[in-house]
C-alpha cells in the first residue's frame, strides 16, 4: 500500500501509457508490434528499432543488448512530470473526481533506472530518449478497507495526457550535463554533487554510483569526507 491505496501490477502502464507512447513515435500501425527474429518490437521507424519501456529499464537489458550488435535502437523511457488523479467507482465507469497532485517529477530521475543500465548505456547504436509526461491516473475502490468509512483505492490504468518535453541522451557527457559540474571542477564527492543539483546526498550517492558504472567518472580517492571522484578523460 502507498499513500493510502493500493498498488496494482505495473502492467497499467504497459497498457494505455505504453499504447499511446507507441502510437507517437510509430509512423503508423503496421510499423508496431514487429517481429524481428526472437523479438517483437514496439515500433520502427526508417532503420531505428524503438523500445517504449514504462517499466524498469532492467526488463529490458538483455533484449536491447542482443538487438544493439546489428541494430539502431532508440529506448523510450518516459519520466512522470505531474499525474492527474481521476476516480470511478468501478472499472469502465464516469469519473467522479479528478485533482492535481502536488508532486512533481524531473528529469534526474532517469538515473534511478540507469542504475540497472549501466551495461548497455552508452552504445554507438543506441538512443536513450526520456519525454517528461503528464499522465492521468485512474484509481477505483479495492476490496480492502483502511477503516470503516474510508475506501482504500487501487491504480486501474494510467494514461498519456500530454508530452512537456524530451530529452535524448547519446553518451555519458549528455548525462554530466544534467549534473551541473562547475567549469574547472577537477575532483569531487557527493556532497558536491548534491549541492550542485539541490538534492540529498542519498540522490547524489545512487547518481555517482550510475556514473561510475558507465565510467565517466573515477572513483581517484577516500577520505574522511566521502568519496572523490574525477571526471573521466575524454
Amino acid at each position: 500500500m502507498t499513500n493510502g491505496f493500493t498498488l496494482v501490477a505495473e502492467r497499467t502502464l504497459e497498457t494505455s501509457l505504453h499504447q499511446q507512447l507507441k502510437r507517437c513515435y510509430a509512423p503508423d500501425e503496421a510499423s508496431t508490434e514487429v517481429v524481428l527474429g526472437d523479438y517483437r518490437i514496439d515500433a520502427i521507424r526508417d532503420d531505428e528499432l524503438i523500445e517504449i519501456q514504462c517499466a524498469s529499464l532492467s526488463a529490458i537489458r538483455d533484449k536491447s543488448q542482443k538487438l544493439l550488435a546489428r541494430h539502431k535502437l532508440r529506448v523510450v523511457k518516459p519520466v512522470v512530470w505531474r499525474t492527474r488523479i481521476a476516480k470511478a467507482k468501478q472499472a469502465g465507469g464516469a469519473i467522479t473526481s479528478r485533482r492535481m497532485s502536488p508532486k512533481r517529477g524531473d528529469i534526474l530521475e532517469v538515473f534511478e533506472d540507469l542504475i540497472y543500465f549501466t551495461r548497455v548505456f552508452p552504445h554507438p547504436n543506441l538512443v536513450l530518449e526520456v519525454p517528461m509526461v503528464q499522465v492521468i491516473e485512474t484509481r477505483i475502490p479495492s476490496k480492502r478497507r483502511r477503516g470503516r468509512r474510508r475506501k482504500d483505492y487501487k491504480v486501474h490504468d494510467v494514461g498519456l495526457e500530454l508530452i512537456e518535453s524530451t530529452h535524448e541522451f547519446r553518451s555519458v557527457d549528455d548525462l554530466l550535463t544534467l549534473v551541473n559540474v562547475p567549469e574547472g571542477t577537477t575532483a569531487f564527492n557527493t556532497s558536491d554533487l548534491a549541492g550542485w543539483i539541490d538534492r540529498p546526498r542519498w540522490v547524489a550517492q545512487k547518481i555517482a554510483y550510475t556514473l561510475k558504472h558507465m565510467s565517466a567518472i573515477d572513483m581517484v580517492a577516500r577520505r574522511r569526507s566521502g568519496i572523490i571522484y574525477e571526471r573521466k578523460a575524454a
